[in-house]
């Protein structure tokens, strides 16, 4: 019988006892035809959405594990999975968009196997929108010089003195000689931190401290000069060689601006979130390989000295048994980021501009905005705290 049929004879039972059909129903006929009415009801009802018909439960449609490449050619196409299809806990989304609303933030967003869960703007934010990447750009940097030496247009090893030429520094060319391209990586150049701008690139800036691999310090003058190294090496301009080997295969959008000595990197938050799906596929963009030197990319990721474990050929790594901080010459027992998962590494730059990458999870975490402090050119307490309620969420 079906559900209207069955509606309507109820109504018909209960409702008008007395109504006489094609033939008089005593009150003992009438509960007997209401009873049989019931069970017809249910016998034809439509299953739940918690079983079939045979009911049994129906089984669940399983997660989508490989990875998902947004397109190209369609900038705003992306595909996305909810926090309830992967079994996270949604009730505690509002305490985590609380905290960045209060914390300056204009753009968030979570990737689990390239797919977008969280994606969330404040104020007047866009997602079309550029923001600074800051620091954060260096992993930009440091996967190009990878890609360079691999197009064999140098290798890391040999003096930065051979693509910036002999006197690029005020130090004797004996002491400049002795400065590789993977000093510039690390932050183990021994150049003298201590002048009055870390910033600085020009001549009087760059003096001898400590000799090369035997120092780690956050310099940032060094980095920016790889810039030219690569510029020089390749005999291109540096935005377009970052545009023709990562930017465009990719589908980013942005660009390298000089503010100031330094070269920072303007882009929305999706393509930085690009940037960390290329990450976790290890330099492999959906079958085209952008970075393929796997023991490149291997010690990029890993400790690259012994000086400070948590970090790489500039990427900052989460669950080391030490670490050093930006501005100061101290060493630090435990993991960067206590919260954060072991296996992350990360882009952090000023004022809180985050790329948090995790190979174990498939999990990129994207957060643009201003200082939710102090400001600080890498890591800071924010890392921390954002990971406790991230933790909230993904944690079954």
């Amino acid at each position: 019988m079906d559900k209207f049929t069955c509606n309507l004879y109820l109504i018909t039972v209960y409702q008008y006892p007395n109504l006489k059909l094609t033939m008089k129903f005593s009150q003992y006929f009438r509960l007997l035809a209401l009873s049989i009415i019931l069970a017809s009801c249910s016998s034809d009802s439509e299953p739940t959405s918690e079983t079939g018909k045979s009911g049994i439960p129906p089984e669940m449609a399983p997660l989508p594990t490989e990875t998902y490449f947004p397109p190209i050619s369609r900038a705003n196409e992306w595909e996305t999975i909810s926090m309830e299809t992967l079994g996270w806990n949604e009730d505690q989304v509002s305490n985590l968009y609380f905290f960045l609303e209060n914390n300056n933030t204009d753009a968030f967003i979570i990737l689990k196997d390239g797919r977008i869960v969280i994606e969330k703007y404040f104020g007047d934010f866009k997602s079309d929108d550029n923001h600074a990447w800051n620091s954060a750009g260096k992993n930009l940097t440091a996967m190009l010089t990878g890609i360079a030496q691999e197009e064999e247009y140098f290798d890391i090893t040999d003096a930065t003195s051979t693509y910036l030429g002999e006197g690029w520094s005020n130090m004797p060319l004996e002491q400049e000689l002795n400065i590789t391209i993977k000093n510039q990586l690390t932050m183990t150049t021994g150049l003298d931190y201590t002048v009055d701008d870390i910033f600085c690139t020009d001549l009087e800036c760059l003096s001898y401290l400590n000799d090369p691999s035997t120092f780690w310090y956050y310099h940032n003058a060094p980095y920016t000069l790889l810039d030219d190294v690569i510029a020089n090496a390749t005999d291109t301009d540096f935005n377009s060689y970052f545009s023709k080997k990562i930017k465009e295969p990719i589908g980013m959008q942005g660009l390298f601006i000089k503010v100031g000595y330094n070269n920072v990197f303007y882009s929305s938050a999706r393509s930085m979130a690009r940037f960390g799906i290329l990450n976790l596929n290890q330099g492999n963009w959906d079958g085209t390989s952008i970075l393929s030197d796997q023991s490149y990319f291997n010690a990029m990721t890993n400790s690259s000295q012994d000086l400070n474990l948590s970090y790489g050929y500039l990427y900052w790594l989460n669950g080391k048994s030490s670490f050093r901080l930006p501005s100061t010459v101290e060493e630090f027992t435990g993991s960067l980021i206590p919260n954060a998962p072991a296996d992350m590494y990360a882009g952090l730059g000023l004022n809180d501009q985050k790329l948090y990458m995790v190979p174990s999870l498939d999990l990129v975490v994207v957060r643009l905005g201003g200082t939710s402090n102090e400001e600080l050119l890498g890591p800071s307490n924010f890392d921390n705290e954002i990971w406790e309620l991230i933790n909230a969420i993904i944690e079954n």
